[in-house]
């Protein structure tokens, strides 16, 4: 009797790791397709929103994470 409940607490060990263990690889996992592109502002002080006009030409910028930074920090929208 004794063997069978130590088999079963096994069996239950095991199943708790390996349900850790795949939440662990699906938050990891998660974290990185979370990074998205930044808002880029130029040089010139014009804040590029990923798809717009000018975001790939931009080289040379400072990254902020939304938009709302961007323009907080004293950037401006394209007039185009």
């Amino acid at each position: 009797m004794l063997l069978i409940y130590s088999l079963s607490y096994v069996s239950l060990i095991i199943m708790k790791i390996k349900t850790f263990s795949f939440l662990a690889i699906l938050l990891v996992s998660n974290l990185a397709f979370a990074q998205e592109k930044p808002v880029k502002m130029s040089n010139s002080g014009i804040c590029h929103a990923p798809n717009t006009t000018y975001y790939e030409q931009t080289k040379k910028f400072t990254p902020y994470k939304t938009l709302d930074e961007c323009l907080k920090a004293g950037g401006r929208m394209s007039k185009r």
